[in-house]
C-alpha cells in the first residue's frame, strides 16, 4: 500500500491528488480516530478529489493500491478488513457466504441440509452455488436419484415408526422403520458422497456403459431404459451452477486483468484452497524467448497443495471467488479444473491471451 499524509493547504492537497493514478484502485482513508474508510474504485484521483473536501479536518492520510481487475480487488479489500474492521470485517465489505450441500457424516443416518458455514467436522460439501435457490432445487433434484432419506430430525428407529411419502414412493430407504439396518443405509450415503467427489460421474458412467452394452446386444428395450437414466441424471446435473464441486476437488484458475502493462494475474484455487495471484509477465524470460504455453505450464506446477487453511480463512476466499464469478461485473474468465494433473493447458492459454486483449470469453448461460 501506498501511503500519503494529506497536507492542509488546499494547493498544496491539489497536487497531491493530481500526482496519484486516475486507476482502479483499493484505498483506506484514515480519520483522526476510529476505523478507517475501505473502498475500491475505478477513477481513485477523481474519487478522492470528490470525497476529500467533504471530509476537509477529519481524514489525515490516505493509503491506496493498484489493482487491475475486482477480484484483485475483491481478495485485497478482504484482506485490509481483516487487519482494520473488526469482527465485523464481513459485513464492512458485504461478503456473504454462499450456500452449500453438505453431507452431514456425524449423524448415525447421514442426510444433506443447505448450510453457509464449512465446519471441521466430518462432511462432504456441494458447492458453492449462487444463491440458495439453486441450491435447494439441486438438492431436491439429485435426492431423486438416491435413497437417501430427506427428513431432518434426529432418528430413532422403530418398526411402529409412522414413517413418510418418500418412503411410501420408495424414494427413502426407511431406515426410521428399521426397514435396512445402519451399514446398508451408510452404503447409500457412501453413494451420495461419491457422486458429488466424482461430479456425478460414479452414476452417470456405469449407466452409459451399460446403455451401450444392452444396446450391442440388441436389447433395444433395456438400453432405452438407460438412456432414460442417463438423460436424468444428465438433467440433475445441469442444476448446477458454474462452479460447483465438491470441496476437496475444487480446482479453478481465474484469469484477470493486472495493474501493470503487458501482464495477466493468474489466480489459483487447488483443493478448494485459493493460493493467491501470479504474475504473467509478456516479454523476454532472461533475454530468451519462452512459448506462452511453457510459461503458463510451469506456473501451474509450482502452486503447491498444502492443506487446508482454517475453516474461516477457506470460507472467505471461496465466498469472494463465488462472489466475483457469479456477479455481473466478473472481469475475467475462471477455468475450471476436474483434475489437476490433467489442466486443459490450450485453453488457458486461449484465456489468457483473450483477457490480455481485452475480450474475456462471453459468459455462459446460468440459472436463474
Amino acid at each position: 500500500m501506498i501511503e500519503i499524509t494529506l497536507p492542509e493547504d488546499p494547493i498544496a492537497l491539489e497536487e497531491v491528488l493530481e500526482a496519484m493514478p486516475d486507476k482502479q484502485a483499493v484505498y483506506l482513508l484514515w480519520p483522526r480516530e476510529g476505523k478507517p474508510e475501505l473502498a475500491r474504485t475505478n477513477v481513485l484521483r477523481r474519487r478522492l478529489r470528490r470525497a476529500l473536501p467533504e471530509l476537509k479536518g477529519t481524514i489525515t492520510r490516505v493509503e491506496y493500491q493498484r489493482t487491475g481487475s475486482r477480484l484483485e480487488s475483491q481478495f485485497l479489500m478482504l484482506a485490509l478488513a481483516k487487519t482494520h474492521m473488526g469482527a465485523g470485517y464481513r459485513d464492512e465489505i458485504r461478503l456473504r457466504m454462499p450456500p452449500w450441500v453438505k453431507l452431514v457424516l456425524t449423524n448415525k443416518f447421514p442426510r444433506t441440509v443447505l448450510t453457509r458455514q464449512l465446519a471441521a467436522a466430518p462432511a462432504v460439501y456441494f458447492g458453492p452455488f449462487r444463491n440458495r435457490s439453486t441450491a435447494a432445487r439441486f438438492e431436491s433434484e439429485y435426492l431423486d436419484l438416491f435413497q437417501l432419506r430427506r427428513c431432518q430430525e434426529d432418528l430413532e428407529p422403530a418398526p411402529e415408526h409412522p414413517g413418510c411419502i418418500y418412503g411410501e414412493m420408495g424414494r427413502c430407504l426407511r431406515p426410521c422403520q428399521q426397514a435396512v439396518g445402519v451399514a446398508e443405509y451408510e452404503g447409500e450415503a457412501e453413494r451420495v458422497a461419491e457422486f458429488f467427489r466424482s461430479n456425478g460421474r460414479s452414476l452417470a458412467a456405469p449407466a452409459e456403459s451399460n446403455r451401450e452394452r444392452l444396446s450391442a446386444e440388441m436389447d433395444f428395450e433395456g438400453a432405452a431404459l438407460l438412456h432414460e437414466r442417463c438423460r436424468r441424471i444428465e438433467e440433475v446435473l445441469s442444476q448446477r451452477d458454474e462452479m460447483v464441486r465438491e470441496l476437496g476437488n475444487l480446482n479453478a484458475i481465474a484469469v484477470v486483468p493486472s495493474a501493470v502493462p503487458e501482464a495477466v494475474e493468474l489466480g489459483w484455487l487447488r483443493g478448494g484452497n485459493w493460493k493467491g495471484f501470479t504474475r504473467l509477465e509478456f516479454g523476454l524470460v532472461d533475454a530468451r524467448a519462452v512459448s506462452l504455453d511453457s510459461r503458463v505450464r510451469e506456473i501451474a506446477v509450482a502452486v503447491n497443495n498444502d492443506p487446508a487453511h482454517n475453516p474461516k480463512d477457506r470460507m472467505d476466499h471461496l465466498a469472494t471467488l463465488a462472489r466475483w464469478r457469479y456477479s455481473n461485473w466478473c472481469d475475467g474468465e475462471l477455468l475450471m479444473v476436474d483434475d489437476w494433473s490433467k489442466i486443459p493447458y490450450r485453453k488457458l492459454v486461449n484465456a489468457v491471451s483473450r483477457v490480455a486483449g481485452g475480450q474475456p470469453q462471453p459468459r455462459p448461460n446460468t440459472h436463474s
